[in-house]
């Protein structure tokens, strides 16, 4: 059976304001491209020109102004910041307004959208268990009523979400780990990981470990959809394409130089010491779109259905129109 390919844009909330964001995820639908995905963040990764629209009310305005493309959170952490009972309320509020069009992603989240509210930032294993726990309470809180939940970390009395859609909402998990990706396998619609780091992390790590999920629970090997966020840069100009890189600088920090930061202004300064080659390190750089197209197949080769856009540069107008133009067709071509 074929796979059926699908291209989304990344609405980089980190990046732009509202508004702003909002006019250029309606043009991603209009030049062609089949999902927005939107990042959910308390705080930005640069303090000056950083922004953090919320994501709920944004995917509301984005509903109402598009009328086919998939939306939802890459990713939204429901265990700190949100109760699981909020997002399930919210979330089936989204999927009854725009049914069919809307999906959940997840994820145990970063220091940088909890800590700085004065909440507890526990260690990876019980913001795992935290995770897993509200997944349950939101499964039941969508299929059951007078749900009465009494778990390790959350719980209700006799909750009902009064207004579903007739669509169950997708539930993505994110994950850069060989277990939030086996959790993806087992209970999950869609699986969410980022490029940029080495191939060896997707085929022999994230991949077999999602396969191990679903064969763990018997479910078949299309059953998850496999979505990676690929950061490009492309343009005419190549120097134009590496420096559009700049503003995503922390993104190229190791795990270990960005541990427990939780302040804006510590993450840009950080990000701002690092030289332009390495800055630019987690992105796909171009000013062919052959060459630019050859380096993103890569990724459905690996076994990658939804490539997610992510273009780091201020004029994002011009991103779309050139990737609507010049490389979406040719990827459309390349993958059929």
């Amino acid at each position: 059976m074929s796979i059926p390919f699908r291209f989304g844009y990344k609405a980089s909330a980190e990046q732009f304001g509202p508004s702003r964001l909002l006019d250029y995820a309606v043009l991603a639908e209009e030049v062609g491209f089949d999902s927005v995905f939107v990042s959910d963040h308390l705080q930005p990764w640069n303090h000056d020109g950083g922004h953090a629209p919320a994501s709920l009310p944004w995917l509301g305005a984005l509903g109402a102004r598009t009328t086919r493309i998939l939306m939802g959170t890459s990713v939204l952490t429901p265990t700190l910041r949100y109760h699981p009972g909020v997002i399930a309320q919210a979330f089936a509020t989204l999927g009854e307004l725009y049914d069919g069009r809307v999906i959940l992603g997840v994820g145990t989240g970063e220091a940088l959208n909890e800590a700085t509210l004065g909440l507890p930032w526990p260690e990876q294993k019980e913001r795992f268990a935290r995770l897993k726990e509200s997944l349950e309470l939101i499964d039941r809180l969508w299929s059951e009523e007078r749900v009465s939940f009494d778990g390790q970390y959350y719980r209700t009395h006799n909750a009902t979400i009064y207004d579903r859609p007739a669509t169950r909402v997708p539930v993505y998990i994110g994950a850069a780990g060989p277990a939030a990706t086996r959790l993806a396998g087992r209970v999950a619609d869609g699986f969410i990981t980022t490029s940029g780091k080495a191939r060896e992390l997707y085929t022999e790590t994230l991949l077999p470990a999602l396969a191990e999920g679903l064969d763990k629970e018997g479910r078949p090997a299309d059953a998850v959809d496999t979505l990676i966020e690929v950061k490009v840069s492309f343009d005419h100009d190549r120097q134009r394409a590496l420096e559009d890189t700049r503003f995503w600088a922390p993104l190229a920090l190791s795990p270990e130089e960005k541990m427990g930061v939780e302040d804006p202004i510590e993450m840009q300064r950080l990000g701002r010491a690092l030289p332009i080659e390495r800055a630019a390190s987690r992105f796909i750089v171009s000013d062919d779109p052959d060459e630019h197209v050859e380096r993103i197949v890569q990724y459905a080769d690996m076994g990658f259905s939804h490539l997610v856009f992510h273009g780091p540069g201020d004029d994002q107008e011009r991103f779309l129109r050139h990737y609507g133009e010049e490389i979406l067709p040719r990827l459309r071509a390349r993958l059929a």
